[in-house]
């Protein structure tokens, strides 16, 4: 896989992929490889330019 930096002046799309389990907006729907690739594929084919997986909770007291 490659990436580009877009042209100049274009907007750039950035989806994002939690993987936490206690993520407030997806309840912890990509726990499982395969539901995490598959969703980032989609973002892809969605036209999102990149992804930003989240890895690390920022829930208040999370370990």
């Amino acid at each position: 896989m490659s990436f580009q930096l877009p042209r100049p002046g274009r907007c750039v799309v950035m989806g994002v992929l939690n993987v936490t389990p206690d993520s407030f907006s997806d309840g912890g729907r990509y726990l499982h490889l395969d539901d995490a690739l598959a969703h980032a594929a989609q973002m892809a084919a969605e036209g999102a330019d990149l992804i930003d997986v989240g890895g690390e909770s920022t829930r208040p007291g999370a370990e």
